[in-house]
């Protein structure tokens, strides 16, 4: 399951995670947001249980688009206990977020 994360629960979704959070940084205009969509939905479905995955609309959270210094998307943000361990910004294959994940997180 993603879960879409705005400013009012930010706090509850991200910032109390108890488990590493993925966040899909997107916005409907984007091509290439729309190309990640099924590939970051298939890495969901498989590593769901372990993770929390999110998406984030740039155009509807600007504050929390502020926060993270997004100047481009698809940007992918990585957290574990609430700290930012890296951003990847552009689309990206299924294995290569796959082994971002991993090696992040692992």
């Amino acid at each position: 399951m993603i879960i879409t994360i705005t400013q009012e629960n930010f706090n509850e979704v991200v910032e109390k995670s108890l488990k590493p959070v993925i966040i899909d940084v997107y916005a409907v205009w984007c091509g290439p947001c729309h190309h990640m969509l099924p590939i970051y939905e298939e890495v969901a479905e498989e590593l769901g249980s372990r993770y929390v995955f999110t998406k984030l609309n740039v155009d509807e959270s600007q504050e929390l688009a502020i926060k993270f210094s997004i100047s481009s998307v698809p940007t992918f943000i990585f957290i574990k206990d609430n700290n930012v361990l890296e951003i990847e910004t552009g689309t990206l294959t299924k294995e290569a977020l796959i082994d971002t994940i991993l090696r992040l997180f692992e």
